[in-house]
Order: C-alpha cells, then sequence, then structure tokens
C-alpha cells in the first residue's frame, strides 16, 4: 500500500519511567510494555504493515540492569514463549504470525533459549506477518560477527576478499532474510537509535515519540504512519 512501511522497527523505550511515574516496582512497566507489544501488533496489522522488529533486551543490558530485574524480564519473556508454543488462540497463531529472534541468543539463559527454538518450530510455516524480536542484541556486534565469519571463510579458501560486497555481508547478518526497516520508531522521547540496526537502517525514516512505550496509544501511532507517508524518501540521491 502506498504510504505504508513494509517493515517496521520500534524501540519501545520508558518502561521503568512509565511505572516509577505510577509509583509502581520500576519492573512492572515491562509487562506492560509486553502487552503494549501486542496491541502495536494489530495496528500494524490494520494498516497493512507485514513485519515488525522489536528491541527487546541489548547486550548491555545484560550487564548493566540489576540481576533481579533480568529475573523478571526472563520470566516474563518464558510466560509470553510458552503462550506461542501452547496456546492456538494466541495472537500468533490466530493471525500466521512467523516469530523471529536473533542476537547472542546463546547469552540468554538454557530455558529461554530452548523456548525460543520451539516458537520458532511452530510458526516456521507462517507467511501472513512476522514479528522479529532482538535479544542480548547490538548493532556493532552484528557487524563485528559478520566480519569475523567472512574472515573464517577468507581463511579456509571458501571466499576470496573481493567477494566481500554488501549483499554478502547481509549474508551474514543475524537478520539475514529480512528487508530492512522502512520506519524506525522510538517512545520514550530519546532521540537515539541505541545500536539498534545500524547497518539496515541507513535509509530507514527515524522518528521519536515524546511518550513512554506503556502510554503509547493508537492515535500515537497513525499520527507516526501519517508523518512517514508525507516524508519523501530519497535513499541518498
Amino acid at each position: 500500500m502506498e504510504g505504508i512501511p513494509t517493515h517496521i522497527g520500534i524501540i519501545p523505550d520508558g518502561n521503568r519511567r512509565f511505572a516509577k511515574k505510577l509509583l509502581q516496582q520500576p519492573w512492572k512497566g515491562h509487562e506492560w510494555g509486553t502487552d503494549k507489544i501486542k496491541r502495536v501488533f494489530e495496528w500494524c496489522k490494520e494498516s497493512g504493515i507485514k513485519i515488525m522488529t522489536i528491541y527487546a533486551l541489548s547486550l548491555e543490558n545484560l550487564t548493566s540492569r540489576p540481576q533481579d530485574e533480568l529475573g523478571f524480564l526472563f520470566a516474563l519473556a518464558k510466560r509470553e514463549l510458552r503462550e506461542m508454543i501452547t496456546d492456538k488462540k494466541c495472537f500468533v497463531h490466530r493471525n500466521k504470525v512467523r516469530m523471529n529472534f536473533f542476537g547472542r541468543l546463546d547469552l540468554l539463559p538454557k530455558d529461554v533459549q530452548n523456548l525460543i527454538t520451539k516458537v520458532h518450530k511452530v510458526t516456521k510455516k507462517y507467511k501472513d506477518y512476522y514479528m522479529n524480536v532482538a535479544m542480548a542484541y547490538g548493532g556493532r556486534q552484528e557487524i563485528v560477527e559478520a566480519c569475523r565469519k567472512i574472515g573464517a571463510k577468507i581463511a579456509n579458501g571458501k571466499m576470496k576478499p573481493c567477494d566481500i560486497d554488501e549483499a554478502s555481508m547481509r549474508q551474514h547478518f543475524w537478520t539475514n532474510g529480512y528487508q530492512d526497516p522502512d520506519l524506525i520508531l522510538r517512545t520514550g522521547n530519546e532521540k537515539r537509535i541505541s545500536n539498534f540496526l545500524i547497518f539496515q537502517s541507513a535509509y530507514s525514516e527515524l522518528m521519536f515519540v515524546n511518550k513512554f512505550w506503556p502510554d503509547f496509544k493508537e492515535d500515537d501511532f497513525k499520527k507516526a504512519i501519517k508523518e512517514y507517508a508525507r516524508r519523501e524518501r530519497r535513499f541518498g540521491k
């Protein structure tokens, strides 16, 4: 559909600050934020957007966040993953959503890794919508890891330095197989992309919303899509 992004990347910032504002435990905001992702999926569906990529957990978060908070986040993730596996009424099954998780997944707890693998399997045939979840992810680290893989292939004689181009780099990214985001939206009134899809977002439209993620409403979403439609994308030309 003309004027509508095919792929939207989202940095859902402000969960903890929203909870503090309501005098709740800061981590309660993550639960509200998870529910908001499901609402935003419905808004994307209604607008004709087929692909969502959510920045759920950065690599830096694994060392910068308190262990109690990480424990809460992983428990929340396991709850949602189990629902995707066992509940056929879950939104991923009702809407035929293929789930993809990428990042340094090997750094996550083993039980979380196992559930992610099962979710991949039960949704791998779905093609109506796609939801990517970046966990233990960093854009710079993704590029470094791709370079390591390419370097190993060159050392083993499977690739030549002259073979390196943008396409070959993409094949070694964690996000390999998905087109670049047309729009990246960040809530929380922070105006930066925080190491999110830094290669893939070279020509993405960026929008920053002065609302915490749990307080992000349908009207805010519609305004962002209308603003996107008004912009002229030049792709460096």
